[in-house]
């Protein structure tokens, strides 16, 4: 079916069940900003392939909502759709809500399936609807009824990470959970974000693509430990050491009726942003629910030195084989058939040639000319460019290690480029180099230091309609709550907590001009402690990415003596760690892209 006859049978069933409003937003049953490809329902029905969206289907309109990252590839995908895009955060845009709220008739229905919006944003509209009197169905997956040949549940196998990967075992880490949880005196945590059920249990799997984590649920109290999974993916040895550490099986689809059977007089502590309108709606109502962030997401951002020491590991390895693919583009494009396809293909053999690699950690990003004004375009065999000697190309990666998470961003020259990219890449590097130098006091959140990497763009009168950088997990999430890099607070985002040791961020500014190009440059950074003295605890970056910028794309004259110091000192940086991996031919070719400028 073409995309108008998908939300024409939605609209059929829309009318048998007497919804006048249906929501579909991008989640799955855990709220995960990355779906598994059963709960791709929201692309199913609007031909949108971003990660990011809701669609809102009224019977006689469509819309769909996204944010800046998106909104060049949203339009071209929404063409003859018959569904209007709608610009987030834009000004004169209505939210998703106010659009609800709007659209909706006195006594009307609202529907959407419970199971993947979240118990904060289905109170949210039940607040808002009430003056209209209007009903809630969360019961009704609409879609299914529509999307033939649908794909199954993920039934990946799971597998247990090592605690000389990790640093910490499965047992201590419910032990400090626990003590959180006396201090916040609640009996009862229940936890449904899959990264930190991953975390809490050293458990990693394959249920959802580049993101190792496995479909389930957790709920622990004081004495006891209840995971919520399909057991078909747990080994014999997984089974025994979860029975040996006291933690209960269950069904992945019994958590519905396992919180329907908590005590009243339950404190309940969970994260009405992450646990689902269903779930949160089988707690007896008599039970004390304690709405706060899940004690786990902030102990999983501080990586423990165990998991700094891997990470360091993990990067010099993917330095290595984004240098060898760097080297084998410039002397080969022009030379040799190459297209974003087969260049994004040719850096993931680089990354499997090294030792622990699993996977990517996300959907490569190689993006020539103007596809570079697209933050997350993704090549097709219809749409990928061949590549050729003149402008830019831009490739964001990374990989999943054993030893840990990657990501990384370089924008390349191919050829001679124009002064005003030259200007545009240049402010970028300088961004990025001022926020990598960065030393403040305990307390500053990543919004206080955004600025530093948005300035010189800024000075040029331009922007980018994103975050400067966000958190990344351990042999998890590339996208890792709560901490970033971001202008002004985003409170759906939850990433701009105050900066504290063991945290990683990306620092990855940008300048896109639809049409013409995109520039990005991304490192990963580590918060480390500094000098602590009368004024407060001093904390500082500690750069862990390495990998040549382009000096090809750089001019020098823009930038100051101590930007110039700065790239100077990391190439020497790059050229020490990475060289003694690389053959004669690469190394000689790196000492001249590192050189000092």
């Amino acid at each position: 079916m073409t995309v108008r006859e998908r939300i024409q049978a939605l609209r059929e069933n829309m009318k048998k069940h007497q919804i006048d409003v249906y929501m579909i937003p991008s989640s799955d049953f855990h709220e995960s900003e990355y779906v598994g490809d059963y709960f791709k329902v929201r692309e199913f029905i609007s031909g949108f392939t971003g990660s990011a969206g809701t669609v809102v289907v009224t019977m006689d309109e469509a819309g769909l909502w996204t944010d800046g990252r998106y909104f060049i590839q949203a339009a071209k995908q929404l063409e003859d759709t018959g569904i209007k895009l709608f610009k987030s955060g834009e000004p004169g845009v209505p939210t998703v809500e106010e659009y609800i709220v709007d659209a909706m008739p006195v006594e009307g229905t609202l529907g959407f399936d419970g199971r993947v919006v979240s118990a904060q944003q289905g109170m949210k509209l039940n607040e808002k609807l009430a003056a209209k009197h209007v009903k809630v169905v969360y019961s009704y997956d609409l879609v299914d009824e529509v999307w033939e040949m649908r794909p199954t549940l993920s039934n990946a196998p799971a597998f247990l990470l090592d605690t000389k990967y990790c640093g910490k075992s499965v047992e201590e880490k419910l032990s400090e959970l626990r003590e959180v949880m006396k201090e916040k005196n609640v009996t009862t945590h229940i936890i449904t974000t899959l990264d930190d059920i991953a975390w809490l249990f050293n458990l990693r799997g394959g249920d959802i693509k580049f993101n190792p984590v496995v479909l389930a649920y957790a709920v622990i109290t004081l004495e006891e430990v209840h995971l919520f999974l399909n057991q078909e993916k747990l080994n014999a040895d997984i089974e025994a050491i979860f029975k040996a550490t006291n933690i209960k099986l269950h069904g992945y689809e019994a958590i519905y009726e396992y919180v329907k059977g908590l005590a009243t007089d339950e404190h309940i502590l969970l994260d009405s942003n992450k646990v689902n309108y269903a779930i949160y709606y089988n707690i007896p109502s008599e039970a004390q629910k304690i709405d706060a962030p899940n004690p786990t997401m902030f102990a999983k951002a501080k990586k423990n030195e165990v998991e700094l020491q891997s990470i360091r590991k993990s990067h010099i390895k993917d330095g290595v084989a984004f240098t060898k693919f760097m080297y084998w583009l410039k002397t080969n494009v022009g030379k040799v058939e190459i297209t974003e396809l087969s260049a994004s293909e040719k850096l993931e053999a680089f990354r499997r040639e090294q030792e622990g690699f699993i996977e990517p950690s996300f959907g490569t990003i190689a993006a020539y000319k103007e596809h570079g004004a697209m933050m997350h375009y993704s090549a097709t065999k219809e749409s990928a460019y061949p590549l050729m000697e003149e402008g830019l190309f831009l490739v964001d990666s990374g990989g999943q290690y054993y030893e840990g998470t990657t990501d990384i961003t370089r924008t390349m020259a191919l050829g001679a480029i124009s002064e005003e990219l030259q200007e545009h890449f240049t402010a970028v590097v300088r961004g990025m180099l001022n926020l990598s130098r960065a030393k403040f006091l305990q307390g500053v959140r990543g919004y206080n230091l955004d600025l530093l990497a948005r300035g010189p763009i800024w000075d040029l009168g331009l922007d980018y309609k994103c975050g400067t950088g966000h958190g990344v997990g351990f042999l998890l999430n590339v996208h890792e709550a709560p901490n970033g890099f971001r202008w002004k607070i985003v409170p759906e985002r939850n990433d701009s907590c105050e900066l504290e040791e063991g945290m990683v961020t990306t620092n990855e500014p940008g300048i896109y001009i639809e049409g013409s190009h995109g520039i990005r440059i991304e490192n990963e950074l580590v918060v480390r402690k500094a000098e602590q003295n009368e004024y407060g605890q001093f904390l500082e970056f500690e750069v862990v990415t390495f990998a040549p910028i382009d000096l090809d794309a750089i001019d020098p004259n823009l930038m100051n003596k101590h930007e110039k110091e700065a790239l100077n000192a990391y190439h020497k940086e790059v050229y020490d760690k990475v060289s003694p991996f690389l053959s004669e031919p690469e190394k000689e070719w790196l000492k001249i892209y590192t050189r000092a400028i």
